[in-house]
């Protein structure tokens, strides 16, 4: 394990260029480009995190080695026991350091948005929707990460047709890029008279939030704008005013919405922003697929394209069908234990391995 933890990134490479950041951020004149001291800024919290962070895997484990040997000295096994269950618990973390020093996308270590929308089915897969939402606000907060809420359209008498959030913190898209696709869920409906068991869609869209790093040209002729009064759930996250502000993009058909400010001004800012967001990770995808030689295609949310499925009933599974890695401990993953299909995702794509074979769960 000493050896993977020495292989996480180049420490000495790191500190030089800490080193680097640091007599950038005293010098005063940074400040007067405000972009670029926050790009500055960040990447020297990123660095100090992750110094930190390897330098506290090192200690545990020199501590834990040691423990290990006191314990062999006198002949104490539960001491031995603890030991080896702390060096597997080590071995966690330093698989997910591994993964995060992958997370080299140009757009990898940028906020990213988050959209939520039902599939066919009404009331059913509206209240998925809105489930799959809390899901991922519960990931956000338990990584330290800030959620703005920028779009919500509210479902007929449950849950959400679609909403869109902003996820801030560093490489929240580099994580939650593995989370694009069509979710299932099986249950016995709470909204049927009879308790029959259901199955509903909803497909969650990730893109980046881009920077003055990255250039979106988009000409205006291309867009058109479109402004109505702002709907959804009210209360901290939207305001009911005539505000709201709808960007299409005529060549792609993208459409995006953003109504979470009073000011209709800030919301059109906004909104330019999501569109360029959006278009940049179409381009991402296109190059993607370019690369990986496969055809580009447009899914339904619906039968034989979700990327997993979460079965209430008549026993508890979530399954990863891309990955194969599953779980019965369904309320923790609804409550944001998603980084064990995070992870075995960036691991497939980055290792170059393949879809693992399973039977989907019914």
């Amino acid at each position: 394990m000493r050896a993977e933890v020495q292989n996480l990134f180049d420490v000495e490479k790191a500190r030089a260029r800490l080193n680097e950041l640091n007599k950038q951020a005293e010098d005063p004149a940074l400040w007067n480009d405000q972009q670029r001291a926050q790009r500055v800024m960040q990447e020297r919290t990123a660095l100090e995190d992750q110094l930190t962070g390897i330098g506290r895997i090192e200690q545990e484990l020199d501590d834990q080695l040691t423990m290990i040997e006191l314990g062999e000295a006198e002949k104490d096994q539960k001491v031995i026991a603890d030991a080896e269950a702390a060096l597997q618990k080590l071995k966690g973390q330093v698989e997910r350091r591994e993964l995060e020093a992958l997370l080299s996308g140009e757009a990898d270590a940028n906020d990213s948005y988050l959209e939520v929308h039902a599939g066919a089915g009404g009331t059913e897969s509206q209240d998925w929707a809105s489930m799959l939402l809390r899901m991922y606000t519960r990931w956000a907060e338990q990584h330290g990460y800030k959620i703005e809420w920028l779009e919500e359209t509210e479902g007929e008498g449950a849950g959400i047709k679609s909403t869109t959030v902003q996820i801030k913190g560093r490489n929240a898209f580099g994580w939650l890029k593995t989370e694009n696709g069509v979710h299932r869920l099986v249950r016995i409906s709470p909204f049927d008279a009879n308790a029959r068991r259901h199955t509903s869609f909803a497909s969650v869209n990730i893109y980046p939030v881009v920077d003055d790093r990255i250039h979106i040209d988009i000409k205006e002729s291309d867009v058109r704008v479109d402004t109505m009064r702002a709907g959804g759930a009210g209360g901290q996250h939207v305001n009911k005013t005539e505000s709201a502000v709808r960007l299409t993009h005529i060549p792609t058909n993208i459409a995006v919405v953003c109504q979470n400010d009073r000011s209709q001004h800030r919301n059109r800012a906004q909104a330019w922003q999501m569109l360029r967001a959006r278009l940049y990770q179409r381009e991402l995808k296109r190059r993607e697929e370019k690369a990986a030689a496969e055809q580009a295609a447009k899914t339904d949310i619906g039968w034989g394209h979700q990327i997993r499925s979460y079965v209430l009933q008549p026993y508890q599974m979530v399954k990863d069908l891309r990955t194969g890695v599953q779980t019965s401990n369904t309320g923790a993953v609804l409550d944001g234990d998603l980084d064990q299909f995070m992870q075995a995702a960036l691991a497939q794509k980055a290792f170059g391995t393949g879809p693992k074979e399973v039977e989907d769960v019914e």
